[in-house]
């Protein structure tokens, strides 16, 4: 039997994804055995992340300021669309990527009652005219939810003449764009393919 606060603890590390109890166990007895000092850092920069922490007005990465530091500094003309702000965290291993993100927060899922107005196309749209893009590269997860997105936003954008290309093949079917490694996502965007 656990000491209740011990145990409320354990319960808030088990609310983080893939954490069973445990390593929320061996979480919470890390912090117990730490010093003060220690825990009012980890609590204080939780709490600094969610207070300063939101989304980029153009991107919807994640930012402490309005616009982020990718959108301020890069190449607006080629977007690489993504299904949420981990997966440019992921697409950042490309180390010659030069251009910006669009963050959509979701795919299109019938099963999950997700539509196309549910993500954020329109948003891709409006960049596309106001920026003048001139690629798209769709780098939504090689699954049936991702594949669907792209197909959907390629048919949007091939006749406005905008290139969309989407990812090669180096990421396996099924699989999440955070797990890929630097060298399998470089050679996917390197042999991006267009897509029609």
């Amino acid at each position: 039997m656990q000491n209740e606060t011990i145990e409320k603890l354990i319960e808030q590390f088990r609310t983080l994804p893939s954490v069973g109890y445990k390593t929320a166990q061996r979480y919470a007895y890390s912090i117990i055995e730490g010093s003060k000092t220690r825990a009012e850092n980890f609590s204080n920069a939780i709490i600094e992340a969610k207070t300063k922490i939101g989304f980029c007005k153009i991107c919807g990465n994640f930012t402490d300021r309005e616009i982020c530091d990718i959108c301020e500094k890069r190449n607006r003309k080629i977007v690489c669309v993504v299904k949420e702000p981990k997966d440019v965290v992921s697409m950042e291993k490309v180390k010659d990527y030069a251009g910006v993100y669009h963050v959509l927060f979701g795919t299109i899922s019938p099963l999950e009652n997700r539509g196309p107005d549910d993500i954020r196309i329109r948003e891709l749209l409006e960049r596309i005219k106001n920026d003048g893009v001139e690629e798209v590269i769709m780098a939504t997860n090689p699954d049936v939810e991702g594949d669907a997105t792209a197909m959907y936003i390629a048919r949007l954008l091939n006749p406005l003449g905008v290139k969309v290309t989407r990812l090669a093949q180096g990421v396996s079917m099924g699989s999440d764009l955070e797990y890929a490694d630097e060298v399998t996502l470089s050679r996917a965007m390197e042999e991006r393919r267009l897509m029609r």
